[in-house]
C-alpha cells in the first residue's frame, strides 16, 4: 500500500469515527447526569474478552457524565464452588434452595469473588468502583420468598420451604447515592439481610429492578443471553408497554425463563423507571450500543 492510499485510509476512518461520535452526541446529552442501573451476567460474565469489554463500557459511562449502578448475578460461580465443596443443590422454578450452609458459600462466592472481580474489571478500565452486596449500608431489606406449588392430583396446594431464599421488602439507596455522588460506581452482590439479621441470597434480576426502582433511575439494562423479547415470528419486539408486555405473558407470547425477566421490568417501570430493556449481552457493547443509538438493541418496556 502506498502512502497517499495509507493516508487517504486513515482518513476515511476518521472520518467514519467521526460520524459514529456525532450521531451519539444527542443521546450523550440526553443521558448526561441520569442514572442507568445494569444487571450483569450469563454468558457475558463468563467470557473474558465480553467480560473485559463491559468493564470499558461502564467506565466509559461513568467518563461521560452517566451514573452507572451494576447489580451481578453469578450462579455459575455459585455451581463450581459447591461442586469443589461437594455439596448438591436443587432448584424450584429456578430459585436454588439455599440452607444454612449454603447460604454461606452464596454469600462468599456473590460478595467475596464474583463481587471483586466485577468491580476490578471496572477499575482496570480507569473508573473507580466499589464492590458492596445488600448487607452493606443497610442497603437491601429483605424477607424470606414464599412459593406453593399445585398438587397435580388433589390440586391442593402446600407451600414450599426455600430456605434462605428471599426478595428486596425495602432498598436504602442512600449508600449508593453517597458512592456515586463522590464519583464512584457501586457494584451490587445480590444478598440481603433479614429483619433477623438472616442473610437472604436474592435472585439478581429481581435486585436489579428494585434498586432501579428506588432509584428512580433513567434506565434498567438487563443483560441476558436471548437478543431480547421475541414475537410469535421469532423475530425482536423493539418496544413494548406495560399493559402489551403484561398481555403478552397472558397470552402465551412471552413464555418460559423470559416471564420473570419481563415481570421484572414492569415492576420496575410501575416504581418510577423510565424504561427497562431486555437486551444481549453476548453482543459487544451491548450497553453502549443500547444507550447511544437510535433505536436501541433490545426491547424496551416503558410505562
Amino acid at each position: 500500500m502506498t502512502d497517499a492510499a495509507a493516508t487517504r485510509r486513515d482518513g476515511e476512518t476518521a472520518e467514519q469515527q467521526a460520524h459514529i461520535l456525532a450521531q451519539a452526541l444527542p443521546f450523550l446529552r440526553r443521558y448526561a447526569g441520569a442514572t442507568v442501573v445494569v444487571k450483569y451476567g450469563g454468558h457475558a460474565m463468563g467470557d473474558s474478552r465480553l467480560a473485559q469489554t463491559f468493564g470499558a463500557d461502564i467506565a466509559l459511562l461513568k467518563q461521560v457524565g452517566v451514573n452507572p449502578v451494576v447489580v451481578h448475578g453469578g450462579g455459575p460461580q455459585i455451581n463450581d464452588m459447591l461442586k469443589r465443596l461437594a455439596i448438591t443443590s436443587t432448584f424450584v422454578d429456578g430459585l436454588r434452595v439455599t440452607d444454612a450452609a449454603m447460604v454461606e458459600v452464596v454469600e462468599m462466592v456473590l460478595a467475596g469473588t464474583v463481587n471483586k472481580q466485577v468491580a476490578g474489571l471496572i477499575n482496570g478500565a480507569g473508573a473507580l468502583a466499589v464492590g458492596i452486596c445488600g448487607k452493606d449500608g443497610g442497603l437491601i431489606r429483605a424477607r424470606r420468598l414464599q412459593r406453593t406449588v399445585r398438587d397435580p392430583d388433589s390440586n391442593i396446594e402446600r407451600a414450599l420451604d426455600l430456605g434462605f431464599v428471599g426478595e428486596p421488602e425495602q432498598v436504602d439507596v442512600r449508600v449508593i447515592h453517597a458512592l456515586t455522588g463522590a464519583g464512584l460506581i457501586p457494584v451490587i452482590a445480590p444478598v440481603g439481610v433479614g429483619a433477623d439479621g438472616a442473610t437472604y441470597n436474592i435472585n439478581a434480576d429481581t435486585v436489579a429492578g428494585a434498586v432501579a426502582g428506588a432509584l428512580q433511575a433513567t434506565r434498567l439494562l438487563m443483560l441476558t443471553d436471548v437478543p431480547g423479547v421475541l414475537g410469535p415470528d421469532g423475530a425482536l419486539i423493539p418496544e413494548m408497554t406495560v399493559a402489551t408486555a403484561q398481555a403478552a405473558i397472558a397470552g402465551g407470547v412471552i413464555t418460559g425463563g423470559m416471564i420473570p425477566k419481563v415481570e421484572n421490568c414492569i415492576d420496575a417501570v410501575q416504581r418510577g423507571v423510565k424504561g427497562a430493556v431486555i437486551l444481549d449481552g453476548r453482543q459487544p457493547h451491548a450497553c453502549l450500543l443500547e444507550l447511544f443509538i437510535e433505536g436501541g438493541l433490545g426491547t424496551l418496556i416503558r410505562g
